[in-house]
């Protein structure tokens, strides 16, 4: 009998025993746990309605955070997310919910033909359509855009801010002219007088298909301003590799240097002012972009703050990483805490 009562408390006691952190349910399982009937690492394709028929576009999530929602806007326009995935490293510790996102007509999503599809104003329609597809809102919706991203989410934030919480425009001007008259009055003076001549000869002709033509630029203007660490990341070169060149073309022009397709006079300075949605401006010392127009941007917006990157260029969150994510995340901490 006192064998059997010895038996029946120790299991008494170990029942009631509180659980290890090991034994509890790790924040690990819940941050990755998505819900998914069928688990595919967090990617997945979202249907897009436009005008000319239905598509879908590649997104990937990493995390869940009820409170905090980000999608990355990549730049191109028709270039990809992989230059984004150094974000992956630095969202991820704080927990927060973020989307890689190759919007329609870049590599790993659908890529329709129908020229009229490639419009500022059908790009917000289809960010809003992922938005809902992510069901994100105004208590947790950030969009981070760098590049062309940065005209995506400022364009986005006048029509639907009502459905956001934060914005970054990353190393993105509001003015397409201004961005070229920087492009030619400042950055063109810095190159080599030589090759400044053969890059002008050869636009001149048209002749962006001529092999010379990137051989100038890239080391003289992409290295100085795009991107400045001495070795590319894997992620930027993939993203190069798989840009849909006819896209970005046909939006962006030939190039870097300077800007000549649809964008080429898009202009929204005037309306920053409609813009309320906390806002974070960043401006880089070496970018393809005036810094001081971030600047100044930042002050435009009704609620805006402006990052400066003394090391960086147009992917500031590459070759000035750390001023770059500081900053980001401890925004993205301000606007959930309440503090902007």
């Amino acid at each position: 009998m006192k064998v059997t009562l010895l038996i029946l408390s120790f299991f008494f006691f170990i029942s009631c025993k509180p659980k290890t952190e090991t034994e509890k349910e790790s924040p690990l399982s819940t941050y990755f746990s998505y819900g998914e009937e069928v688990e595919a690492g967090g990617v997945k394709m979202i249907p897009i309605t436009t005008p000319v028929g239905d598509f879908k576009v590649w997104t990937k999530r990493f995390g869940s955070n009820p409170k905090i929602k980000i999608l990355l806007l990549h730049g191109g326009p028709a270039m990809t997310h992989e230059y984004m995935e150094c974000f992956e490293t630095f969202f991820q510790k704080e927990a927060f919910e973020f989307y890689e996102y190759d919007q329609l007509g870049s590599y790993y999503s659908d890529q329709p033909t129908d020229l009229s599809l490639w419009t500022t104003e059908r790009f917000v329609e289809e960010v809003e359509q992922v938005r809902k597809a992510i069901n994100a809102d105004s208590t947790n919706f950030y969009v981070l855009g760098n590049s062309w991203g940065g005209i995506l989410a400022m364009e986005y934030a006048l029509k639907y801010q009502k459905n956001l919480k934060g914005m970054i425009v990353a190393n993105m001007v509001a003015s397409a002219p201004e961005y070229g008259k920087y492009a030619e009055e400042v950055l063109g003076k810095q190159m080599k007088p030589e090759v400044l001549t053969e890059v002008k000869a050869l636009e001149a002709k048209k002749d962006f298909a001529n092999p010379r033509y990137m051989e100038l630029l890239i080391p003289n203007f992409y290295q100085e301003h795009l991107c400045r660490l001495k070795e590319w990341p894997d992620g930027f070169n993939r993203a190069m590799k798989h840009v849909n060149g006819e896209i970005y073309t046909l939006m962006q022009g030939p190039s870097e240097f300077g800007i000549s397709g649809r964008l080429a006079n898009w202009d929204i300075k005037n309306r920053l002012k409609e813009i309320t949605t906390p806002t974070l401006m960043i401006g880089a010392k070496h970018d393809t972009m005036d810094p001081k127009a971030m600047e100044e941007q930042s002050k435009m917006v009704q609620n805006g703050s402006y990052l400066y990157c003394p090391n960086g260029s147009h992917l500031a969150m590459w070759d000035d990483q750390k001023v770059f994510m500081d900053g980001v995340i401890k925004f993205i901490k301000e606007v959930d805490a309440g503090m902007k």
